[in-house]
């Protein structure tokens, strides 16, 4: 996480924070896998110390007391607060399936050498294990679209520069920028956390590009945009997520489909050995799997952790601003 100085709570010191982090976002990008618990807990790292920074900022503006800028970031902060609500439902949802799945492997810990009887019990297991996995993507498509969709939260990659920004002080310039760069980091999260759908695909949202006929943003013209450098930054890094994306649907996390992929194959195995009377050893699918799901299992809880850290940073700072606008 980034640390505050008195050269980034200026307005001009804030886009220059947002756009070393962004940039630092994008080359973690290319030393990860595509949407690893890694990669995601540094996105979420950089919604975090935005909105610290943002605090900081404000705190040295001398904004006027009872004008609407207060209620502008209460607003921001709000949606913050719901979307991470609905991330840590997404990936709270995926406890039974771990759970299940390690449960499978505790039981042939005791059977390596798996006969058809066995096999069979096992099997029974295993489709448990993926129905669960069935019903956690299907309650996280349904979280993107009854709580996600009225959102309506778009990256917005063509922004010109208006005078409205330099509004309070250019409080309204650093809140836009602070809310279209959280619209990005918050569109990876529910991707590769809790369901990749239209609602939250980067491909479906390529119209917002400047018309170069591709969707893609032309990096010299984009100088002209409202922010620049950090405008320039956000645009490359939705380009890269986007190319990865590819428009693939459901939980896009690299954890979540080593697991399942794991557990696929122990299927793939245990049915063979059913069907041949014989006796395998099966302990390296079984080691395969228990790696793969004890990994998604503490990434999770690693997530979860975070986030409620999040929670509490934004309770403290909506008090911070409220007594700010008092005591003033």
């Amino acid at each position: 996480m980034f640390r505050s100085s008195s050269a980034t709570t200026t307005t001009t010191g804030f886009y220059t924070f947002l756009t070393q982090g962004l940039d630092d976002l994008f080359r973690s990008f290319h030393s990860h896998h595509f949407m690893s618990i890694n990669f995601l807990q540094h996105v979420l790292s950089c919604l975090q110390s935005f909105h610290s920074q943002l605090i900081a900022v404000v705190q040295k503006l001398h904004l006027p007391v009872g004008e609407k800028w207060l209620d502008e970031y209460m607003d921001e902060s709000s949606r913050l607060w719901d979307v991470c609500h609905v991330i840590k439902s997404g990936i709270t949802n995926m406890e039974n399936y771990y759970s299940s799945a390690l449960t499978i492997a505790s039981m042939l810990d005791n059977h390596h050498f798996l006969n058809p009887q066995v096999s069979r019990q096992v099997l029974r297991a295993i489709n448990g294990c993926q129905r669960e996995r069935v019903g956690l993507e299907e309650e996280n498509r349904g979280l993107i679209r009854n709580r996600i969709q009225p959102l309506m939260m778009k990256f917005d990659k063509n922004v010109l520069i208006e005078s409205k920004f330099n509004g309070f002080n250019g409080f309204r310039g650093v809140l836009f920028a602070l809310r279209n760069t959280n619209s990005l980091l918050l569109m990876i999260l529910l991707s590769g956390l809790v369901y990749n759908s239209p609602v939250t695909s980067f491909s479906s949202s390529s119209s917002n590009g400047n018309g170069n006929g591709n969707g893609s943003m032309n990096y010299s013209e984009s100088k002209t945009v409202f922010g620049s450098g950090f405008m320039v930054s956000a645009s490359r890094l939705y380009e890269k997520v986007m190319e990865n994306e590819d428009g693939q649907n459901g939980v896009l996390l690299y954890e979540f489909w080593n697991a399942r992929s794991a557990i696929d194959e122990l299927k793939t195995e245990v049915e063979r050995i059913r069907g041949t009377g014989i006796e395998y050893d099966v302990s390296e699918r079984v080691e395969k799997v228990k790696s793969c799901f004890v990994g998604l299992q503490c990434g999770v809880e690693n997530m979860i952790v975070q986030l409620d850290d999040f929670f509490d940073e934004i309770v403290e700072a909506r008090k911070k601003l409220s007594d700010l606008c008092t005591h003033s």
